[in-house]
């Protein structure tokens, strides 16, 4: 994965102003030669409260371990990427007190094409940041971050 330094420091910022419960945003970009470049990163709120009964049950769960982007949000940012010609490439989202390592939640709600960035965030400091894919048998492996220089 491309992705710009100021993204990645975007990222940082909305787990840090999150904490300690979890952040997710989108990651908009484009696919080109198996690489994916992330052009445009998009803080959304975690709706976990309002989504989690379209998820497994667990009563235990709230925002400090668990996130949701809601539907809406999702359709009006897929609508948005169109009209700019980009796809949605990922989503990040952090782990508070805990590390950048995808749990078993984020592997059975996650989609094959997607990149899954995971930011750890300990005592409210921004930490390790990770990416994620999933191979052919929906399990999780590493994802190369490369930082990059692009036009704005």
């Amino acid at each position: 994965m491309n992705i710009k330094l100021q993204h990645i420091q975007m990222i940082r910022s909305h787990a840090e102003s999150t904490y300690p419960e979890e952040c997710c945003g989108i990651i908009l970009g484009y696919l080109e030669n198996h690489t994916k470049t992330v052009v445009e990163i998009i803080p959304t709120e975690n709706a976990w409260s309002a989504e989690s009964a379209n998820f497994a049950p667990n009563t235990e769960r709230s925002e400090t371990s668990r996130y949701a982007i809601a539907p809406q949000d999702m359709l009006q940012i897929q609508k948005s990427a169109r009209d700019k010609s980009l796809n949605i490439i990922g989503i990040y989202h952090s782990h508070p007190d805990n590390p950048a390592i995808p749990s078993e939640c984020d592997r059975q709600y996650a989609w094959p094409a997607y990149s899954y960035i995971i930011v750890s965030v300990q005592n409210g400091q921004a930490g390790e940041l990770l990416s994620w894919s999933l191979n052919d048998q929906h399990q999780f492996q590493p994802e190369t971050i490369d930082t990059i220089n692009l036009a704005t």
